[in-house]
C-alpha cells in the first residue's frame, strides 16, 4: 500500500502523532532532537513534510528550522512547527525563518490531520498560481483589498512588532493599530496576528 506521504516528526516526546499518523495512510519517520532531524534529513532528504516541535534538547525547534532552510537540499520541505508557546509574536518572528504553520498543544488530532492535508496540498500546486484557499483556516470568504496604512502596520506585525512598538513607530495611539487590526481580519477573513501574517505572505500582500 501507498502511502499518502513521507513525514519526519522531530519531537522529543513524539509517541502521539507517530503512533496515529501511519493509521490515516502516512508513513512516519522520527528524530528525537533537532540535531537528530538533521542527521535523518541529510541522509535522506525525500520527505513530504515536516512536523518540528520547537522545545527540545540539544538543538531547538527555531534552530533547527533555521538549518533547514538555509540547506538547499531540503530548504522546500514544507514545516508545521509544534508548539506549546502560545505567544504570537513568537510565533510570528518565526515566520520569518520559514515556517509554513503552527500547531500549538495541546492540540485535537482532527486538527493537526487537516492543517499536514492542506499544507501538502499546496505543497504540490503550480508556483505561479497563487490559491489561498490552501491555509487550513481560510474559509473561502471573498476578501477585501487592504489600505496602504493596514498593508504597513501588517508589514511590521510579520517582523514581530507588538502592538505599542507598532503604535511608536507610526506615531498613533495603540488603540489605533488595535482598530487598524480587527479591520485587517476582517478584510481577511482571518482571527488572529499568525493567520494574517501566513495569508498576506502567500498573497504577497506584504
Amino acid at each position: 500500500m501507498t502511502s499518502l506521504a513521507k513525514i519526519l516528526i522531530i519531537d522529543d516526546n513524539p509517541k502521539l502523532i507517530s503512533d496515529a499518523l501511519p493509521m490515516y495512510g502516512y508513513e512516519v519517520v522520527v528524530a528525537n532532537d533537532g540535531l537528530y532531524g538533521l542527521k535523518i534529513l541529510d541522509e535522506d532528504p525525500n520527505f513530504d513534510l515536516i512536523l518540528l516541535d520547537v522545545v527540545m534538547p540539544n538543538l531547538d525547534g527555531w534552530n533547527t528550522l533555521k538549518s533547514i532552510r538555509q540547506n538547499k537540499k531540503i530548504s522546500e520541505i514544507p514545516i508545521i512547527m509544534l508548539t506549546s508557546v502560545s505567544d504570537t509574536n513568537k510565533q510570528i518572528s518565526g515566520l520569518k525563518f520559514g515556517a509554513d504553520d503552527y500547531i500549538v498543544k495541546p492540540f485535537i488530532l482532527p486538527n493537526l490531520l487537516a492543517r499536514i492535508e492542506a499544507l501538502l496540498r499546496r505543497s504540490t500546486w503550480n508556483k505561479d498560481k497563487k490559491q489561498i484557499n490552501s491555509l487550513p483556516f481560510i474559509k473561502g470568504d471573498e476578501i477585501s483589498p487592504l489600505t496602504a496604512r493596514e498593508k504597513e502596520i501588517l508589514a511590521l506585525v510579520a517582523k514581530g512588532n507588538s502592538n505599542s512598538q507598532i503604535a511608536q513607530k507610526l506615531f498613533v495611539r495603540e488603540v489605533t493599530v488595535k482598530t487598524h487590526l480587527n479591520s485587517i481580519y476582517r478584510k481577511l477573513n482571518v482571527e488572529s496576528r499568525v493567520q494574517a501574517v501566513l495569508l498576506a505572505q502567500q498573497m504577497e500582500i506584504i
